[in-house]
């Protein structure tokens, strides 16, 4: 069970980083579709903009900055807990369980910096779904 948990956790709290959409003036489209027709446009247009624009997206950039500080807190965590543990006659036991904890860590914080700091998706991004919306009909004015 917890193998499963800490996926889904990480899953779900990068995908709560992708929430910028862009807002569309209410012409005749929109007011004829209505909203959850709309809605589904817009999840569509990003879909494809995902897929055309590089892959140079938040998530990608939390979950590489996640790796990366773990990564460099378990490597601190591991040369603190040798140290540690040299003074009192285990050094391997100290640097495996600075390590673990430090990596730990770093993971959460990562994940807490990658949850709380918002970017915005990139100009490439943001106009290539602009500009399918207006293929569609609408009229994008801007992005929330």
């Amino acid at each position: 069970m917890p193998k499963m948990l800490i996926p889904t956790l990480v899953f779900t709290l990068l995908s709560a980083c992708a929430s910028q959409r862009p807002a569309l003036y209410p012409n005749e489209q929109l007011r004829r579709v209505g909203s959850a027709t709309a809605n589904r446009d817009i999840d569509d247009c990003m879909r494809q903009a995902e897929h055309y624009v590089s892959s140079s997206g938040r998530v990608g950039k939390t979950a590489e900055g996640i790796v990366s500080e773990s990564g460099t807190s378990a490597a601190i965590g591991a040369a603190a807990g040798a140290a540690g543990g040299a003074i009192i006659g285990r050094a391997g036991t100290g640097a495996a369980v600075g390590a673990a904890g430090a990596g730990a860590a770093g993971v959460t914080r990562g994940l807490i910096h990658g949850v709380t700091n918002k970017s915005e998706p990139s100009p490439t991004f943001k106009n290539f779904v602009n500009h399918c919306l207006r293929d569609k009909g609408y009229d994008p004015i801007g992005w929330n």
